[in-house]
């Protein structure tokens, strides 16, 4: 069984604020940082330091020198990594004093995926392989049929949640992976509960993780639910938290674990991701996971 992410590779320009920029106002940044992140690079890194080989397929440009290097040395497989003319995607990220963060995010290469490069991927993966998918990137709904028609599991996290997934079949999807605000926009509803029996309604072969910030994480398919709560921890930096999240719960998956050790797992896997600046380089390793005390 082989795992592959089909996602984005993000600079992420981060800018420590007292407060989110307002509307015509000019604010001064106690701080800025660049880190290597995207939600696809961001959940490779988790996969592979929860200890599962993963190849990762992106497009970066000719300023994307960087994440090959963070991949090599987080031994994330880059050969289905494609290099093109332009530049790289990247997002400009506020994080205020309370640690909550907002992004602006702009494509660049991660928009010029093609239908010939997303074949040529997946001719070397087949049924019973584990695709992982988000949404910054381009040509999502065949990128999903045509893994469905290999065979392949596919997980997504459908996020940012836009217009651009309208066109994708949900239902050959095996694993969701959302916060509160995706599952809002997937479902019409805000209750937890009521998300979450939307989803078994009508997906009831899918399994559905869903995360709700300081509330914890919310777990269900068609046989068993389960609830998790957070590890409380001095919060310095959320963008990656949920993208640990998710590396930690397929890696939990693979790991043939009880979905209550996965949830518990990855709740503390975030918490250490959260009290660290930046995405990739704040993802703990599997073994940090197992000996550092919450």
């Amino acid at each position: 069984m082989k795992v592959l992410n089909f996602g984005s590779l993000n600079y992420d320009y981060v800018y420590n604020v007292d407060h989110m920029v307002r509307p015509g106002e000019t604010l001064c940044s106690g701080g800025m940082n660049t880190f290597g992140g995207g939600k696809g690079l961001n959940q490779s890194i988790a996969l592979a330091k929860a200890g599962v080989p993963v190849y990762h397929a992106g497009v970066i440009g000719e300023d994307g020198g960087m994440f090959l290097d963070i991949c090599k040395e987080s031994n994330v497989d880059t050969t289905y990594i494609r290099t093109l003319e332009g530049r790289s995607g990247h997002t400009i990220i506020q994080v205020d004093k309370n640690a909550q963060n907002c992004i602006l995010l702009y494509g660049g290469t991660n928009r010029r995926v093609t239908k010939e490069m997303v074949d040529s991927v997946l001719s070397d993966f087949g049924e019973g392989d584990i695709l992982l998918l988000q949404n910054e990137i381009n040509e999502m709904p065949y990128i999903i049929d045509k893994a469905y028609e290999k065979k392949m599991t596919i997980a997504l996290n459908p996020s940012p949640y836009d217009s651009a997934l309208d066109d994708c079949d949900f239902h050959k999807v095996s694993i969701f992976l959302m916060n509160e605000i995706e599952g809002e926009m997937m479902t019409g509803h805000k209750n937890p509960d009521e998300i979450l029996d939307y989803m078994m309604q009508e997906f009831p072969d899918s399994k559905v993780v869903l995360t709700l910030g300081g509330d914890g994480v919310r777990y269900r398919d068609k046989d068993q639910a389960f609830a998790q709560g957070i590890f409380k921890v001095q919060a310095v930096d959320t963008t990656a938290a949920g993208d640990t999240f998710t590396g930690y719960f397929i890696g939990g998956l693979l790991a043939d674990m009880p979905v209550p050790a996965i949830l518990e797992r990855c709740a503390k896997a975030s918490a250490i991701a959260v009290s660290r600046a930046g995405a990739t380089t704040s993802i703990p390793t599997v073994e940090e996971v197992e000996t550092i005390q919450l």
